[in-house]
């Protein structure tokens, strides 16, 4: 199961309490403080990790809290820092803070790293508290509380290449055809339920990603037909690619629509490149509606008609970018 978006409460551990403690020794009544720091309180900690690709493995445990610092000991020794919790998540996650939405952070490499709640410091032990005018400090301190908060974490796919279009427009086939990701295919409209990643190579030693998005329906940027919920898939991409079905009666007016959808849910998209693909030509369906579109491709998915000059022409414009 595809899962892109988690509600989670994190709480980081609590500082160890500091030591009150004197000395023991021989012949030696009353010996000086000697009580050690508590330990610090253990951080939660997002971790990107390139090899997960979905929200799954944390959607279904809704809180997370790291070990608390353990407490001072005599002879001045410090208690035992608490364990951190680090949390792995694919990379493109952004975590924001529930109560205010305020994006904290977006990991987008591998291996980057983001504190989002910070254990509590370890409380002193009574050996700092003595000087001059008090000998045998007899108190030390507690340690600091943890951090604790509500988190929203969304998951948007990482992707050169993004495909667009109405349900049942030849999506899935196009990545199927140009990588070895395997979408279910079948001849009826929303048989993408999640977006599905391929990576296409062409060149030498070159390559690209292609996401293949649930196709979208009038009003998604609204969220009618989960719109929100895929659209937000498209916003990292380079280069959209806006394939319309060869048999389709209207494919200016679709065209408008679909472009119209995505301005709508996020105006900053207009700064992308657009390819418009003429899909499934194999069908060999005259449609003189065609003759109203201006600059597009025809391709077809299971003949490869088209196909080289379409991963040409998408090489050449990401190489630009």
């Amino acid at each position: 199961m595809f899962i892109d978006y988690a509600e989670i409460v994190c709480e980081s551990g609590q500082g160890g309490p500091g030591r009150v403690s004197f000395r023991r020794e021989k012949f030696v009544p009353k010996g000086g403080p000697d009580g050690g720091d508590g330990g610090n309180g253990g951080s939660v900690v997002f971790v990107a990790d390139r090899n997960l690709h979905t929200l799954q493995d944390i959607r279904y445990k809704k809180s997370y809290k790291a070990e608390n610092g353990g407490s001072g000991a005599s002879n001045q020794k410090t208690g035992k820092n608490g364990q951190d919790i680090r949390i792995p998540v694919p990379l493109g996650t952004l975590i924001s803070d529930k109560s205010n939405d305020v994006v904290k952070a977006d990991l987008v490499s591998d291996g980057q790293e983001f504190i989002v709640c910070v254990g509590g410091k370890g409380g002193k032990g009574n050996v700092n508290f003595k000087s001059a005018t008090r000998q045998t400090p007899r108190y030390a301190q507690k340690g600091i509380l943890g951090e604790k908060n509500n988190f929203s974490i969304e998951l948007k796919v990482l992707a050169d290449v993004g495909l667009v279009g109405l349900p049942n427009a030849g999506k899935s086939t196009l990545l199927s055809s140009v990588s070895s990701a395997t979408p279910k295919i079948d001849d009826y409209p929303f048989t993408t339920l999640q977006p599905h990643l391929g990576i296409v190579k062409y060149g030498e030693y070159q390559s690209f990603v292609m996401a293949d998005i649930p196709g979208l329906i009038e009003g998604a940027s609204k969220g009618k037909g989960l719109g929100h919920q895929f659209l937000k898939h498209i916003e990292r991409t380079k280069l959209l690619l806006i394939l319309i079905d060869t048999a389709d009666d209207n494919p200016l007016e679709n065209y408008r629509l679909l472009k119209k959808e995505i301005l709508d849910y996020n105006p900053d998209l207009n700064k992308r490149k657009y390819i418009i693909l003429r899909t499934k030509i194999d069908t060999k369906i005259d449609n003189d509606k065609w003759s109203e579109m201006d600059d597009y491709l025809e391709i077809s998915s299971v003949s490869k008609e088209g196909i080289p000059n379409l991963i040409k022409h998408i090489g050449h414009l990401l190489n630009k970018e």
